[in-house]
């Protein structure tokens, strides 16, 4: 596959069954396919997109020391500001060319996961940053709702198999800058080749070159959503659950040409993470004769401690 199949979620939650079910095939060959599509119809309006990117970019835009004190030790950068450079891919000692903030889940009715949780950090500098951030979180959380009921259906479970998992989950939202270039990097990347490591990942700016997913004949292929469409990918979690019938591809953030260099990008990614405790062993459904079991048997827990150490985010 050598493009990004585009859907509409307003198909699926029509009352017209014939629509719904076409939605459901689409989104499930798609990511059976390539692992990405491009979805129109989600919940985040046209002034929620533009208030979000204006308090993004305002908060990136202060000053270094002011941004550091948002950097929380401790927590393995699951909440604020994390600095430029230091995450990595897995497998990879440079760090990418990027800043990134993470809002985190916003508990309702449970005092176990209140208290497993870090607390959301609040920007003082910024009157509306936070109250944006919760608002866009909620709705694009709602739209990975409606998008794993449709993957459900497609694997043969009830359509609110995932509900369970996905609420008050560990599901993050990250604004990331990648700020302008102003030397040649030797080998560092905006974002370098990885997979995802969460259920399934929302994505907000993939507007213009720049993000590349690489397709089962190991070829990369511009990913590039219209102004009213998320990318939408499957993570490794959720790739792991299904024995590899729904593919988490890799994909990369390249660096511009360097005639763009002085420019910034943003881009922000909602990461859909289930409750901890969920149990990522392998679907019954997705084992047979040619697909014999593929993963051994862990916790969503489990996996992103694990995930989150060889990123150098958590050290051991």
């Amino acid at each position: 596959m050598n493009s990004i199949p585009s859907v509409d979620l307003n198909d699926f939650i029509s009352n017209n069954p014939i629509k719904k079910q076409q939605f459901v095939d689409q989104i499930g060959k798609a990511y059976e396919d390539i692992g990405f599509v491009a979805l129109k119809g989600h919940f985040l309006d046209e002034q929620l997109v533009s208030d979000l990117y204006s308090e993004v970019k305002s908060f990136f835009d202060l000053s270094e020391d002011v941004k550091a004190k948002y950097e929380i030790e401790g927590i393995g950068g699951q909440r604020g500001y994390t600095s430029f450079g230091k995450e990595h891919a897995k497998g990879k000692k440079e760090g990418d060319l990027k800043e990134f903030w993470h809002f985190g889940q916003y508990v309702e009715d449970d005092d176990k996961l209140a208290q497993e949780y870090p607390d959301n950090v609040m920007v003082s500098e910024l009157e509306k940053f936070n109250a944006v951030g919760e608002e866009a979180y909620k709705m694009l959380e709602k739209t990975a709702q409606y998008v794993l009921r449709a993957l459900a259906l497609y694997l043969g479970l009830e359509e609110t198999y995932f509900d369970g998992y996905i609420k008050n989950g560990n599901s993050i939202l990250r604004p990331i800058h990648y700020p302008p270039i102003h030397t040649e990097p030797k080998e560092a990347v905006r974002a370098a080749a990885h997979g995802d490591i969460n259920l399934i990942t929302l994505l907000m700016g993939a507007q213009g070159r720049g993000l590349q997913v690489q397709n089962h004949e190991g070829e990369w292929i511009d990913a590039i959503a219209q102004a009213d469409e998320l990318m939408i990918n499957v993570g490794d979690m959720l790739s792991r659950h299904t024995n590899n019938k729904l593919k988490s591809t890799i994909h990369r953030v390249i660096n511009p040409p360097k005639e763009l260099w002085g420019t910034s990008r943003y881009s922000i990614p909602f990461f859909m993470h289930p409750i901890s405790d969920m149990k990522l062993d392998v679907l019954d459904k997705c084992i047979d004769d040619e697909n014999p079991k593929q993963f051994e048997d862990i916790t969503a827990g489990a996996f992103l401690h694990e995930r989150l150490v060889e990123l150098g985010l958590i050290k051991k």
